[in-house]
């Protein structure tokens, strides 16, 4: 976050007369996305050490219905920042709030709870029996060895995590999930306008309840996930509610590019968007049910399928729609929602990646 923050504020000030210019804000905001990327590995690597694994999917829900409120506030917010102070200004408040809550979470938050000093005693056994099936310990033990046990936890090699099956399967299904999610967020309010022809007014209004779709069903879906999980285990509760959720979004995305009305045909796009994220959960905690220490890796190397599913769609999207139409986009993202689901198939939650070494039991 602080790193965040401060490339962001470094984009409000760049010159507009140096020479340059445009590369100069290029390279502030590869810079930024270089810091930025780290976030949500570092999260998930976060939850698997705090959250037990029966409710990772919740907790992975309500950081990503964080995102959705962010991005269904920022247009208004942004917006009248822009047309009141100027853009820089946009750009630094934006640094300002991470900054903020980069401080706030330095201040607050430890790696595990092993260090956090609020932490009960029943608390951390909680924690430790759900993050570490099998292994039990005293709470006073575990508190004198969390460090050297935090440093040999599981630490996974990474031509172990090249060569598992779950691991691509799960990465080529966030491929197909990043290339959808980043229509809705690129593309969605060019297409109401454009194609649908809503003024802004109403097309801000749409896209605003597509984030807020977003931010609603991340959180419902991660809740269903571990419900599921504890009645009928892994496969159901992680895989097939992934597998459920693309392929509602398929339906979402076909019918929605064909609704002569704009307004429903809004909705019903919108609907897909609060489908695809019912599955954002089950990523993120598959991957730290499977991955344990090194879940940060693992579910880093999966993010980087989806940013490559963003970065396709930036494209792709635009020339397939200025060939073949606006439906036939759709269409596409259809398809790679289907094939998304069909990846899921290939996972197995119930077999975790073999660490590197085995931590010793705790004295």
């Amino acid at each position: 976050m602080l790193w965040w923050g401060i490339f962001t504020s470094l984009t409000a000030a760049v010159p507009s007369a140096i020479v340059s210019a445009v590369l100069v804000l290029a390279t502030a905001r590869f810079l930024l996305g270089a810091g930025e990327a780290v976030l949500f590995p570092a999260s998930n690597q976060f939850v698997s050490r705090w959250i037990p694994s029966e409710e990772r999917g919740k907790a992975n829900g309500l950081i990503f219905a964080g995102v959705g409120v962010g991005a269904g506030s920022t247009p208004f917010l942004i917006t009248y920042i822009m047309v009141h102070y100027g853009w820089r200004w946009s750009f630094w408040m934006s640094a300002i709030i991470g900054l903020a809550a980069g401080a706030i979470w330095y201040v607050v938050a430890r790696n595990t709870p092993e260090e956090h000093d609020r932490v009960s005693p029943a608390e951390l056994q909680h924690i430790q029996a759900g993050r570490t099936p099998g292994r039990s310990a005293s709470s006073a033990a575990a508190k004198e060895s969390s460090r050297s046990i935090a440093a040999a936890d599981d630490r996974i090699l990474w031509s172990t995590i090249l060569s598992s099956k779950s691991v691509w399967a799960v990465t080529l299904a966030y491929f197909c999930f990043g290339y959808v999610a980043w229509i809705f967020f690129t593309w969605f309010f060019i297409y109401l306008a454009t194609v649908r022809g809503l003024n802004l007014k109403a097309s801000a209004s749409y896209t605003t309840l597509l984030f807020l779709s977003m931010a609603a069903c991340s959180p419902l879906g991660g809740a269903i996930s571990d419900k599921l999980t504890k009645l009928h285990g892994k496969r159901i509760g992680r895989c097939g509610i992934a597998v459920f959720a693309l392929l509602l979004t398929a339906v979402f995305l076909t019918f929605g590019s064909q609704v002569q009305s704009a307004g429903l045909a809004s909705v019903v796009l919108a609907g897909g968007a609060g489908a695809l994220y019912l599955s954002q959960s089950s990523f993120w905690s598959l991957t730290a049910d499977i991955a344990s220490g090194s879940s940060g890796s693992v579910s880093g190397f999966m993010n980087m399928g989806n940013q490559f599913g963003g970065a396709l769609t930036a494209s792709l999207t635009p020339a397939i729609a200025a060939r073949f139409g606006w439906t036939t986009s759709f269409f596409v993202a259809a398809g790679l929602s289907v094939l998304g689901a069909a990846a899921w198939l290939l996972v197995d939650p119930e077999r975790a990646l073999a660490p590197a070494t085995k931590p010793s039991p705790p004295l």
